[in-house]
């Protein structure tokens, strides 16, 4: 069972996932400043991980208040808040998770201290413990669409890694297949420039011993030319209120190649990652990275020094190329802004 990120004592804990797949390292991370760095560096990474990370940031932030003015608290409150909502703009959960955590705080400002802290703490175990909870019924809802003696391509990691942990959202959806006893294969492309396919879903599906192929990413037009997929299933960073998908770059050209070859393009994502307020993909930010995650692969070089770079992390995949939307409350279908409107009203 692969939990990413934990709350211990001494700090929140991470599995450093940039030393994956070759080496298992955790890093214990003792104030919120840390817990930023970790989720802007990408120790943690993927949207409902994020998510967890920013609500534990928090509750450690202040755990480690010294002052006694619920004022002075407040202030520090803000602040952390602040530094953890400027490391990874396109994840709209790490958002969600923040605006949560803020209410419990403003619903709690009577009571003391110390019991202002116990408070936080509980809710951002309890942001986790939900997450968890709605990637089993992303999977359980997900798995029922996929067909028995299919192969199924995903694109960058949206497994138990990017989550809270146990099932993921894409990878949940492919083990709740499996645990509905259906025979599922997974083609992953390796999705450069952060090899999040290679590294990291590829060894989450080991880990389970289903069936995975690893290609690069300009390959699957090719294979589903040829009949190999049967579906596609990606995670989200942010889904708009029309259905237009953020997710990781290149996922736009593999749903254009879906909807050419006729196969269904399902992505899975918790209801956190719908952003009603965004009207459309056109509104959500896309991050830009450090362009040496593609001249270099760690310390070799492998472009020209001062060539031009472009580093997207995300693209946006229009609600015409989505199939449907997998939520822990069931699945979503065009026209996405009455049915995932809806989802928030049952």
């Amino acid at each position: 069972m692969i939990i990413p990120v934990k709350w211990s004592d001494e700090g929140v804990q991470m599995l450093d996932q940039r030393l994956l797949p070759t080496e298992e390292k955790w890093l214990t991370l003792k104030s919120y400043t840390e817990v930023a760095d970790g989720i802007r560096e990408m120790v943690v990474r993927g949207a409902p991980a994020i998510g967890v990370s920013a609500a534990y940031g928090i509750a450690l932030g202040v755990k480690n208040f010294v002052g006694t003015n619920i004022a002075d608290l407040e202030e520090e409150f803000d602040y952390i808040a602040e530094t953890l909502g400027k490391t990874r703009p396109t994840a709209v959960n790490l958002f969600w998770a923040i605006d949560r955590m803020r209410r419990v705080f403003q619903a709690n400002k009577s009571k003391s201290i110390s019991e202002i802290k116990q408070i936080l703490i509980a809710e951002s175990k309890d942001i986790h413990e939900e997450d968890i909870e709605s990637q089993r019924m992303i999977a359980e809802y997900g798995g029922e669409l996929l067909e028995d003696n299919s192969t199924v391509l995903t694109h960058c990691n949206a497994g138990a890694l990017a989550t809270g942990g146990v099932w993921g959202t894409a990878l949940g959806v492919i083990r709740g297949a499996v645990n509905q006893g259906k025979t599922i294969a997974v083609i992953a492309d390796e999705t450069r420039p952060y090899l999040q396919g290679s590294r990291l879903t590829a060894w989450e599906l080991l880990q389970d011993n289903i069936p995975v192929t690893l290609i690069t990413d300009n390959m699957s037009g090719h294979l589903m030319k040829k009949g190999r997929v049967q579906a596609v299933v990606v995670g989200s960073d942010r889904i708009a209120a029309n259905g237009d998908v953020a997710n990781k770059i290149g996922t736009y050209m593999v749903a254009v190649l879906a909807k050419q070859h006729d196969i269904p393009f399902y992505v899975a994502a918790p209801l956190s990652t719908v952003d009603l307020m965004c009207p459309t993909g056109e509104e959500i930010p896309i991050e830009e990275r450090d362009i040496r995650e593609i001249t270099h692969i760690k310390d070799i070089q492998l472009a020209p020094e001062g060539i031009s770079v472009n580093n997207y992390a995300f693209d946006v995949t229009p609600n015409e190329f989505v199939t449907a939307i997998i939520t822990e409350k069931g699945v979503a279908r065009a026209p996405y802004t009455e049915s995932l409107r809806k989802m928030f009203e049952d």
